[in-house]
């Protein structure tokens, strides 16, 4: 079901093209201010305490983010943050693609419903990135600083695809 999260690369770029000019593209954003380390390494610990509190079904998958951007941060831990951010995270997701791979088979994969779930999950994606790009160029309107719009579509479901 989740198959549509592999055709981020090919639904986002024709969408951001064609929803943003190259000025638009070229918009090179500036630092307000500069974050201070305290600031950076209090932000995971204090988002996880709010969540655990409001979302606890979220704590887990929240708790893994904040677990990494601590790591990064904290600058204690290097050699296993660099490790988190390159190696690790290839690894994973050669053995997540493996193991998916290995489940799926064609009679099952080709049903109406798994090919609707595909369709959903495509049209979802392209609404959000174009919504993600409508909004920053909406807050261009009102924003004496610019926001490139194509961060817009930077955030969609959380998928580092989509971020790079």
């Amino acid at each position: 079901a989740y198959s549509y999260m592999a055709l981020v690369p090919l639904i986002q770029p024709p969408i951001m093209k064609a929803l943003t000019t190259e000025t638009e593209r070229k918009i090179r954003m500036v630092q307000l201010r500069t974050v201070s380390k305290r600031e950076k390494i209090l932000f995971p610990v204090v988002l996880l305490l709010l969540v655990a509190l409001l979302l606890p079904d979220a704590a887990p998958l929240l708790g893994m983010f904040c677990f990494g951007n601590l790591m990064r941060e904290s600058g204690v831990v290097e050699r296993l943050s660099d490790t988190v951010q390159n190696g690790l995270i290839n690894i994973v997701t050669i053995f997540l693609g493996l193991s998916v791979g290995a489940k799926l088979v064609a009679d099952k994969f080709l049903q109406p419903q798994t090919l609707g779930i595909l369709l959903l999950g495509v049209i979802a994606f392209g609404i959000g990135t174009a919504a993600g790009v409508l909004m920053a160029k909406l807050l261009n309107l009102c924003s004496k600083n610019k926001i490139n719009p194509l961060i817009g579509s930077a955030g969609v479901s959380a998928v580092p695809m989509a971020a790079r």
